[in-house]
């Protein structure tokens, strides 16, 4: 009953929507580095969490997302799926997925009255390159025993794509916000700026 009453049937459904969007960008061909973890497109879809849903439900969204993948789901790119990806190199960016979502959403939602773009954009490098590689870098350093200094340079290569996804974020959202107001609920009931 309580998650009933904290979320909306529309919200639920809307939660696993943007969970399907995180695993299907996983289909998108990733690039390997030698780090042992990928580019892919799904860190996009932990921004669009945060931007077009907002702090919890972007949160949920991105926490169902790690929760399939953790029972076995294929659902990260290349397929991978399964709790051996918690000891992996890419461990600590899966596990920072729904506290960046939250991170984005929070700053997004506080920014409404920043024009959508700029709002959305900054929240997700904020969130999504900045907390998300906090995580990212201290998981890849425990998993392949390397300082904190060695497993940032082995992340540098990430990043500039990531800031890249960011400002696609801006734009989608952007775009969502002057179609469909209402449905980028990170801004939705207050005057803002499209």
């Amino acid at each position: 009953m309580g998650a009933r009453n904290r979320f909306a049937e529309r919200d639920i459904a809307l939660i696993a929507l943007f969970a399907a969007l995180v695993a299907a960008l996983g289909l998108v061909p990733s690039l390997m580095l030698a780090s042992g973890v990928p580019i892919t497109a799904q860190s996009l879809g932990i921004m669009l969490c945060g931007t077009v849903l907002g702090s919890v439900r972007g949160f949920a969204a991105a926490g169902l997302f790690v929760l399939l993948v953790a029972m076995g789901l294929p659902l990260l790119a290349g397929g991978r799926g399964g709790l051996g990806l918690f000891v992996s190199p890419s461990a600590g960016f899966l596990i920072g997925f729904p506290v960046a979502a939250f991170s984005i959403g929070w700053i997004v939602e506080r920014a409404r009255s920043v024009n959508a773009f700029w709002a959305a954009a900054g929240g997700a490098v904020a969130g999504g390159v900045v907390v998300l590689y906090a995580f990212g870098i201290a998981g890849m350093a425990l998993s392949l025993e390397k300082s904190l200094g060695e497993a940032s340079l082995l992340a540098l290569p990430f990043i500039p794509g990531d800031i890249l996804k960011a400002i696609l974020a801006g734009f989608i959202t952007m775009s969502l916000a002057r179609m469909r107001p209402d449905s980028v609920l990170s801004r939705r009931n207050r005057h803002f700026k499209r």
